[in-house]
């Protein structure tokens, strides 16, 4: 999965928080028009966009302007990108810092936003087809709309440290459910597109800090550990942050393979991760801590 895929589960998301309930047909989420009275739940074909974003058609409409007045949103929501200033970015929006590096052309294959508490883009991480990962900040005085760089100068931070899909957390919060924490978005957004809550810190292994655990604290959380010894590392540190800030900690590892993505492209079910460690148990749970 890519990240071509976020607004679209966004807007999935927004529906279902809107007790709008659709049918997945031919490739599309199918949902009534809901600009149209009495409309049947194939109104509204929601597919996902080649090049990011979503696509909506409405099977009434010459456009799309009445579907989304009626959910509340703008052409600029359908789309995967900071879009505060859209209008400026070149058409073909998809230069990467390594796209010329060894005189090979590097591609954006997925692009992942973190965003705060009210849905504002913190900043960026894109991802090439060589496996190459850059982040970058939104900047309103750059043609682009974004500086390749989350420092100054000097080296110092300029924008705050938040984990991946931290609105939903904070959803999830108040509803009591289980965060996976991933090594990487890939994997988390493989957990989340299998109905589960999941996030990441910006940056792979090592890069998690006390600054992404505090917005965990008094949930419950589940730590996927890739097997290897980065990803052990990465697990216990983790652990670390999470001591006297969450209210249970359990680390599991796929059945298959590597990684969470490996696991369900395995064709397994989350219900299948293999636990190896509860240090910090759930109250009232007999499990026995390492």
């Amino acid at each position: 999965m890519t990240t071509e895929t976020i607004a679209f589960n966004r807007l999935a998301d927004h529906l279902t928080g809107m007790g709008v309930r659709g049918r997945y047909q031919g490739g599309a989420l199918r949902v009534p028009g809901l600009c149209h009275d009495g409309d049947a739940p194939g109104t509204v074909a929601i597919r996902r966009g080649n090049n990011g974003g979503v696509v909506i058609h409405c099977h009434k409409c010459n456009d799309n302007r009445g579907f989304l007045e009626a959910i509340g949103w703008t052409e600029a929501d359908l789309f995967d990108e900071p879009l505060e200033r859209q209008h400026d970015r070149p058409a073909d929006d998809t230069w990467v810092p390594c796209q010329d590096r060894d005189k090979t052309k590097h591609k954006r294959v997925a692009q992942y936003l973190y965003r705060d508490e009210n849905g504002a883009v913190v900043h960026g991480v894109t991802r090439c087809d060589h496996k190459c990962f850059a982040q970058w900040r939104p900047d309103d005085t750059a043609k682009s709309g974004r500086r390749w760089s989350l420092n100054d100068k000097d080296g110092n931070r300029l924008v705050r440290v938040v984990p991946f899909r931290l609105p939903e957390l904070l959803k999830a919060k108040l509803e009591d459910r289980v965060v996976f924490i991933c090594e990487g978005e890939k994997d988390a957004l493989a957990l989340v597109d299998h109905g589960l809550v999941a996030t990441c810190n910006a940056g792979g292994a090592g890069k998690w800090t006390a600054e992404h655990a505090q917005f965990l604290e008094g949930m419950d959380v589940t730590i996927v550990a890739d097997r290897d010894e980065p990803g052990q590392r990465h697990a216990l540190h983790v652990v670390e942050t999470l001591r006297g800030v969450a209210r249970s900690v359990y680390v599991v590892q796929a059945l298959t393979g590597k990684d969470a993505a490996d696991h369900f492209a395995a064709g397994h079910k989350d219900s299948q991760f293999v636990q190896v460690w509860a240090p910090v148990p759930y109250p009232g749970d007999p499990a026995v801590t390492a």
